[in-house]
């Protein structure tokens, strides 16, 4: 319930930036570079993240999960439903961006602390052997947040015009935040802390600086975690926001744009569900054969997505785009589930929020910031073939995901109450 309504905040935005933030919130002489810059203002969050995940994360090992999940769903709620009630450009000239930059970046922050809590509550209460099937649970949130907030997208794009869509209708899907805030609320006061953090306090095993005691410790664990989350993010972002952005534009070379905004959502909405659908089977293989084998076989699909994302991306067939999306979200859901797994596995209990915390945010970052924005400069500078190098972007990160995989250690059948 806590991650289905983090990320739904999450996402709202992202699909905002690719719809309707360019032009509400930056000049609009130049629209490529608008797109640009409100991608730009997508990728603050992602940097905010690991401060979000330090700062939960020194309190989640310190004082426990429960207290950390509900200050951060606080953080997150207030301020998208603040982003609902900013001022455009239009009305308040450059102080509109430059809040809802700041607005963004506490989004961020607030997500920087969600994600681990979640995961090492659903981990460290998970019976022998079946971490994964107990982690798969918290990934869940993610699709079910992105399915409501294009829901949302599609009936106020249905039901009003595109000038009261402009005026006003973007706020909604902003201030209906403060509802699932309280719904998230009412069930994060109900959780109990795991007995791995109970059994670290009771034997006085903590830390005094979590982080310090990371950085100096689990350097490796950091770097190599980081890099192992990476393909899943950029997969993920150029599958949604960015494909979203780019079959819904038309381009100079093009005489229409491919999709309408309401066709392509729903053909993401239907998309999305392959990704939840990945979750089980992925969680279920990789609590049999391992963590390592479930995400070199992902990276492996993920590289034959990359060599073929330039076609893919450019056919105006609604089949084709079903199912290229459906298969790429899918996959992501492969490489997406055994990661509330295998971070939190890495790292000792005293450490585990503020390890996996971090881990999991500059994998965001390396993977998700800059890169709608990166795929949007390489089609503004190459034009069509801009698409072809956006798939040999995403094969490099995946590689990169997948060297690091390979040196980290198999986890699925240690102990972790430690």
């Amino acid at each position: 319930m806590g991650t289905a309504v983090e990320f739904y905040d999450f996402y709202i935005y992202g699909l905002a930036a690719a719809l309707v933030l360019d032009t509400l919130f930056f000049t609009n002489k130049d629209p490529a570079l608008a797109v640009m810059h409100s991608f730009l203002t997508f990728g603050i969050a992602f940097i905010a993240r690991p401060i979000g995940a330090a700062l939960f994360g020194h309190f989640g090992d310190k004082v426990g999960r429960k207290t950390t999940l509900i200050a951060s769903l606080l953080i997150m709620g207030i301020s998208t439903t603040l982003i609902g009630f900013l001022p455009t450009y239009q009305q308040a000239g450059i102080f509109a961006p430059v809040c809802l930059c700041i607005l963004r970046f506490c989004q961020g922050l607030g997500l920087g602390g969600e994600w681990g809590g979640a995961a090492l509550l659903a981990t460290e209460n998970a019976p022998k052997g079946k971490r994964a099937l107990f982690a798969m649970f918290p990934q869940i949130g993610p699709p079910i947040g992105f399915i409501t907030a294009s829901l949302i997208f599609i009936i106020l794009s249905k039901s009003l015009s595109n000038e009261q869509m402009m005026a006003w209708g973007w706020r909604i899907p902003f201030l209906l935040s403060i509802v699932l805030v309280g719904l998230g609320m009412y069930v994060r006061m109900s959780i109990i802390e795991s007995n791995a953090f109970r059994s670290m306090v009771a034997k006085q095993n903590a830390v005094k600086v979590p982080l310090a005691d990371t950085v100096r410790k689990h350097y490796k664990q950091l770097i190599l975690g980081s890099l192992a989350a990476m393909s899943c993010f950029t997969l993920f972002f150029l599958s949604t926001v960015f494909s979203l952005q780019y079959a819904t534009t038309q381009h100079p070379w093009q005489s229409a744009p491919l999709f309408n905004k309401i066709d392509y959502l729903f053909i993401l909405m239907g998309a999305i569900v392959f990704m939840a659908l990945g979750s089980p089977v992925s969680a279920w293989l990789s609590d049999k054969i391992g963590r390592r084998p479930i995400f070199l076989i992902g990276g492996i699909l993920t590289v034959i997505i990359g060599y073929f994302y330039g076609d893919l991306i450019n056919c105006n067939s609604t089949t084709v785009a079903a199912i290229f999306l459906s298969f790429s979200l899918f996959v992501m859901g492969i490489l997406w589930t055994p990661l509330a797994a295998y971070l939190p596995e890495i790292f000792p209990t005293n450490v585990r929020y503020t390890g996996a915390a971090i881990s999991f945010s500059f994998g965001g970052i390396l993977g998700g910031s800059l890169t709608p924005f990166t795929a949007a400069w390489l089609v503004k500078e190459y034009s069509l073939q801009g698409t072809v190098y956006v798939g040999w972007f995403l094969i490099a990160s995946c590689v990169l995901s997948m060297l690091a995989v390979l040196l980290l250690p198999e986890t699925h059948r240690q102990e972790i109450d430690n």
